[in-house]
């Protein structure tokens, strides 16, 4: 059974501050991964390859079309799951990891990495220590750990936020540029964080124009163009 299969997905926007002018983006999107398969999104800035991580996500809700995640020993139709299955299927099944972190004032590095472990059930001093582990292992200095991001350098809250993104082993993780501002060594944790995620079965539909970093992980590649109702047109 897929991880994630997408079936004749399409999505317009709706110009509203423009008399409605209807702007389509993307049409008739077909894909699966499977457990333990990477899936890297190619094609050019516009052709809609964040959108289509936002309409699996749920940020978009898409007009045509079926988005089926796997959810346990169910499987969830995203395009006509109620606002209340999607946070559901977010907390068990579904990851999304960009490289922008959404810094929450006077929290610390160590508590937001940990917080997704705790939502999950974990015991506070367990999640803290992987929390730790996983700052650790993206080199942000141990002084930072107690500080709240909104302080750190971009790259710095580049780490905490995939490391934020990483410790929650989730069955789907969706990745949107998570090495974008990373330096060798940080691009090499996330090529290991990815390997050592797919050995354990985890699926990811992901977007990297690091080449190298894409030709490490990718299973297989799917140019979106062909996708495109705004190459189309």
């Amino acid at each position: 059974m897929p991880a994630l299969e997408l079936k004749d997905v399409a999505k317009t926007f709706t110009m509203h501050l423009q008399g409605g002018l209807k702007l389509p983006v993307l049409r008739d999107v077909s894909l699966k991964a499977e457990p333990g398969q990477c899936l890297v999104l190619t094609g050019p800035s516009g052709a809609g390859k964040s959108s289509i991580l936002k309409l699996i996500y749920g940020n978009y809700r898409c007009d045509e079309g079926a988005i089926l995640v796997r959810d346990g020993d169910a499987t969830v139709d995203l395009a006509t799951a109620a606002p209340r299955r999607i946070l559901a299927v977010r907390r068990r099944a579904l990851g999304y990891v960009t490289q922008f972190l959404r810094a929450v004032p006077r929290v610390s590095a160590l508590d937001i990495v940990a917080e997704p472990l705790i939502a999950e059930g974990a015991v506070t001093a367990e999640a803290t220590e992987a929390a730790a582990a996983m700052l650790k292992r993206f080199n942000v200095p141990e002084r930072l750990w107690s500080l709240p991001p909104a302080t750190f350098s971009g790259g710095e809250q580049q780490r905490v936020n995939v490391a934020r993104g990483f410790i929650s082993r989730k069955p789907l993780l969706l990745l949107d540029e998570p090495t974008a501002s990373l330096d060798a060594a940080n691009r090499a944790v996330v090529i290991g964080l990815i390997r050592e995620a797919k050995a354990a079965g985890t699926a990811f539909l992901g977007i990297f124009h690091d080449e190298e970093v894409r030709d490490a992980v990718a299973d297989r590649i799917v140019d979106v163009t062909r996708f495109s109702a705004a190459v189309a047109a």
